[in-house]
């Protein structure tokens, strides 16, 4: 099975069967913190997470007051990339072409009143088609999920969830501070509420086998009656100024190479129903950050491997799923 050319059912191809174009995200900041680092669970954080909270490429408040501003800025940072890909382009561009995605910290970790004035300001803005919200499943209470199905009756609205793995040793080492269980009923409730629910996972965690990286993926598309419905897959990277960077640096894990990877990869989407929507097949750490892998830091390289290797193994998305649906 193939979406577009592609063995596997991407983001690109879902956006554009849904609006009939290519759909480009707008990294925005909610201006908040984590229970990981405010001192109610911890005050370190997750160890693999820097100072930006994973949100690197967020537009930050302290520059852009509002969200509407925010909007701007990244929409001009975008369309100035675009123009510099192909010069000369036309300047009209159809409305409703962004995803406005909140990703710094946990961006339901706040009082409702204010998450309603952020996501409205951002869901109602013309040219957002989708408010994708990343977030922590221990910090998704009834009302802030009501809220969220609220929104959803507007424009649709996605929750990334920071799942990173199903093994329970492997969450305490990270400093994750919430039990499976508590995925799983998140999961469930926003579910219940209609909303599109995306899971994050991390390959190359320290401690970790590839099996057991596949045991996740695997766990996450037998979710519900067709599993997850998006899901990332994120490379491990090893940024300055964390402490996986000072246990690495310390010879305490080895990170995986390209062809591991791009063989991890392949493994893992092809554990996926054909109806979950890959998001992400490596991510792109901050290179003034990025410690290791150093190979990670080259996106198209990783990109071209893995469309190399699709081809020689002759994998599509679902096709190990299908296989244990059907023995």
């Amino acid at each position: 099975m193939y979406w577009n050319e592609k063995p596997y059912h991407s983001l690109d191809y879902e956006m554009k069967r849904i609006y009939g174009h290519k759909i480009y995200k707008l990294a925005l900041d909610g201006g908040m913190t984590c229970p990981n680092r405010d001192g109610t669970l911890g005050t370190d954080g997750c160890i693999f997470c820097s100072g930006g909270g994973s949100g690197e490429f967020a537009e930050s408040l302290s520059a852009h007051v509002c969200v509407t501003e925010q909007i701007e800025a990244a929409k001009a940072r975008v369309e100035k990339k675009m123009e510099k890909a192909r010069p000369g382009a036309s300047p009209e561009y159809p409305k409703g072409r962004y995803i406005a995605y909140f990703q710094s910290y946990t961006n339901t970790y706040a009082p409702t009143s204010h998450l309603r004035a952020l996501f409205t300001e951002a869901i109602t803005h013309p040219d957002i088609a989708v408010l994708s919200i990343a977030t922590r499943p221990d910090c998704l209470p009834p009302e802030v999920i009501a809220l969220l199905s609220e929104l959803n009756r507007i424009k649709p609205v996605w929750v990334e969830l920071g799942l990173q793995t199903i093994h329970e040793e492997t969450a305490r080492f990270i400093r994750r501070g919430y039990p499976l269980s508590v995925f799983k009923g998140a999961f469930q409730r926003l579910h219940d509420a209609g909303l599109t629910v995306i899971a994050h996972v991390i390959l190359g965690l320290p401690g970790e086998t590839p099996a057991m990286m596949q045991d996740t993926v695997s766990y996450l598309g037998r979710l519900g009656e067709h599993g997850i419905d998006g899901i990332k897959l994120q490379l491990l990277h090893v940024l300055e100024g964390t402490d996986l960077a000072v246990l690495y640096r310390a010879g305490g894990f080895q990170t995986f190479s390209l062809e591991e990877y791009v063989d991890l990869v392949i493994d893992c989407i092809a554990l996926l129903p054909p109806e979950t929507v890959i998001h992400r097949i490596s991510g792109d750490g901050p290179k003034k950050l990025l410690v290791a892998p150093v190979w990670s830091g080259n996106k198209r390289l990783v990109l071209n491997s893995m469309a190399k290797r699709f081809k020689e193994r002759g994998v599509c998305q679902g096709d190990r799923y299908l296989k244990e649906q059907t023995d």
